[in-house]
């Protein structure tokens, strides 16, 4: 395998797991019969958004390395948000 190739494949395996949240969104949503982010989209976008990242990185683009730098700050956050305010639950319980 070429390295080009095995790039393209990184970059084409963290598009799959970026698009992946859309339809663990979806199947969740239909399933509630109205819209929920699971915590597994958030999941999904963190691999996706890494991957990506480590492949803007080898591209050397700037504008898609900025993008998925910002995206996942905003990933890691809502896991963060999600998590505090699971624990207070978990501890009244």
């Amino acid at each position: 395998m070429s390295p080009e190739t095995f790039w393209l494949a990184v970059g084409f395996l963290g598009q799959a797991f970026f698009s992946m949240r859309f339809l663990v969104q979806w199947i969740a949503s239909e399933r509630k019969k109205e819209s929920v982010i699971p915590v597994s989209f958030w999941f999904f976008s963190i691999g996706g958004g890494l991957t990506l990242l480590v492949y803007a990185v080898y591209r050397l683009d700037p504008v898609f390395i900025l993008g998925q730098g910002a995206g996942l700050f905003v990933y890691l956050r809502n896991l963060f948000l999600i998590r505090r305010k699971e624990r207070p639950a978990a501890a009244g319980t």
